[in-house]
């Protein structure tokens, strides 16, 4: 099978016209191409007169041999890659090792959990909250009624902090290994629509992960897998050799149990703040990294599409617009749009009391009013937040405590129109763009929650950004503060054998550990941390 790369059709184009342009590029008679598959697809529309549709194709021909050698050196023409995963080994039947831990069901401890359990190593998950169905009710709760669970929230649950977001499966990340397609084969497995396959883009929507991710516990405890809902890791066993090696030994929970462990995989998600500072205390090393602080920015998803598509705005072919831009500014900091999410909402994302966070959410189906995405400024931890490896934690819940007193101490958020940020006034009523955020939103001064370097580097980014997207620095276009979780503030960092620096069989993983950002990311980190920890328990296939 070869693989034909960036054949590019007109958007409107009839179905006749890709097995066309398969031929025309490969220089065959149409009755020797015997069959295609779509691999990827995309677009293109840079030119909104004439967006195109950007293929990539698999096909099989009679001679596929004869075409390779005489299109040998051309790009744009391959044998198709071999994306099956392949395990590294599988547990013998008896086993006297103890089974390995996972901490998190977010998307890297799901992962983690799933190939451990694929593997036959039959892991324990531990979750310090709630089944997803029982969490949903509690994060409502904050949305519809201000009453904050600190244990079950849009970060701590079964599904994490990805689970009530746009669900977006795209990545920057490098993976040779295909790593990304048997995560999206999984989740299609789990009833994730088959399009986020091909797509360039793919992303599946909040209602679609809860029933995703309750299938995927079902698979894990088929395979032997174990979970334990409630059960927050409040201590860690560290045994010291004479050498100074340091080894985990156990796991001590906050209703005082203990659980031997010899393997544990920490995917705790980048907001368990005790649990960084319970690792500290205990001497894992752990190092601050930088991070992005900013707020949430709306605009009708009606201008963003007329913006990025023109006269083809609601082409079904297109869906709903998305954007991603970035500016470097006078003060030396980069503002950037940050987990846009079309046709999506604003929502609130705290997990301490007394605090506000924003984080934004999509549905499959990305048709609500507005589109919002993060508008952020880049810190760094000699710069903005030195001499302590948690004090980038310090500062997130500075700035968050600062917000929840400006949005009026009830968890509503503080909010500013775009025209009144930059004549630096404080807003006082809504004009054209209402927020979508619940529990509500306070109009008021962002400048009274945010650092003035961040408030100055995003009031030069705004009209710099009002250029390449029409009307994004419209007066009314609306901002709610603040976005503060746009990634861990720290790493724990992890050697070859992606176990921590100086304590071994703790592996860090995901998001929390600062190796992932985002929901494909986290469970491709998963995949890698469960490969390791089975290398350490079982014979590895050569």
């Amino acid at each position: 099978m070869l693989r034909i790369t960036e054949l590019k059709l007109p958007l409107d184009h009839v179905p006749e016209a890709l097995p066309s342009a398969i031929c025309v590029r490969l220089g065959i008679a149409p009755q020797d191409l015997l069959s295609f598959e779509i691999a990827r697809r995309a677009n293109d529309a840079r030119k909104k007169s004439a967006i195109l549709l950007i293929y990539s194709v698999d096909v099989v021909l009679k001679d596929e041999a004869a075409v390779l050698e005489r299109l040998a050196g051309n790009p744009s023409v391959r044998p198709t890659p071999d994306t099956e995963y392949r395990f590294i080994g599988h547990a013998p039947a008896v086993s006297q090792k103890r089974r390995p831990v996972v901490i998190g069901a977010g998307p890297c401890g799901l992962f983690a959990a799933l190939i451990l359990a694929q593997m036959g190593l039959k892991p324990i998950i531990l979750e310090r909250g709630k089944v997803v169905r029982e969490r949903t009710k509690d994060t409502w709760g904050l949305w519809r009624k201000s009453e904050l669970n600190p244990e079950s929230n849009v970060q701590f649950g079964e599904g994490g902090a990805g689970t009530f977001s746009d669900g977006k499966l795209y990545s920057q990340v490098k993976d040779p290994r295909h790593l990304g397609r048997k995560v999206l084969t999984e989740f299609v497995k789990a009833g994730a629509p088959p399009e986020i396959l091909t797509e360039a883009h793919p992303h599946i929507g909040t209602f679609r992960l809860v029933s995703m991710v309750e299938h995927m516990r079902q698979t894990i405890e088929a395979l032997g897998g174990e979970y334990r809902w409630q059960a927050r890791v409040t201590d860690i066993d560290i045994e010291t050799a004479g050498d100074g090696t340091r080894q985990v030994r156990g796991l001590h929970l906050h209703d005082g149990g203990y659980l031997e462990a010899d393997q544990v995989v920490l995917a705790v998600g980048h907001s368990a703040r005790d649990t960084f500072q319970m690792l500290y205390d205990r001497g894992v090393f752990i190092e601050a990294k930088p991070f992005s602080i900013g707020v949430r920015i709306e605009h009708p998803q009606s201008w963003i599409d007329m913006a990025r598509f023109g006269a083809c705005a609601g082409h079904p072919d297109l869906g709903a617009a998305a954007y991603s831009l970035s500016h470097h500014c006078k003060n030396d900091r980069t503002v950037y749009s940050f987990c846009m999410c079309p046709g999506g909402r604003v929502v609130a994302a705290a997990s301490e009391p007394g605090r506000v966070v924003t984080n934004g959410m999509s549905q499959y189906s990305r048709k609500e009013f507005n589109a919002n995405a993060g508008f952020v400024v880049g810190i760094d931890p000699e710069r903005d937040y030195p001499g302590h490896p948690l004090a980038g934690i310090e500062l997130q819940r500075k700035l968050e405590a600062q917000a929840f007193m400006a949005g009026g101490s009830t968890y509503q958020a503080p909010g500013q129109k775009v025209g009144d940020f930059l004549a630096g006034r404080a807003s006082t009523e809504f004009g054209e763009v209402l927020p979508s955020y619940k529990p509500g939103v306070h109009l008021t001064d962002l400048s009274e929650c945010l650092p003035g370097f961040v408030i100055d580097a995003m009031r030069e980014a705004l009209p710099v950004f009002g250029r390449q997207i029409k009307r994004y620095d419209h007066p009314d276009a609306m901002m709610t503060g603040v976005e503060t979780r746009t990634s861990s503030p720290i790493r724990i960092t992890r050697g070859k054998d992606l176990q921590s620096l100086n304590t071994q069989g703790l592996y860090p993983a995901g998001e929390g550990a600062g190796y992932a950002g985002g929901i494909l990311s986290a469970a491709i980190d998963g995949i890698k941390i469960a490969e390791a920890v089975a290398k350490e328990l079982v014979e590895v296939m050569e």
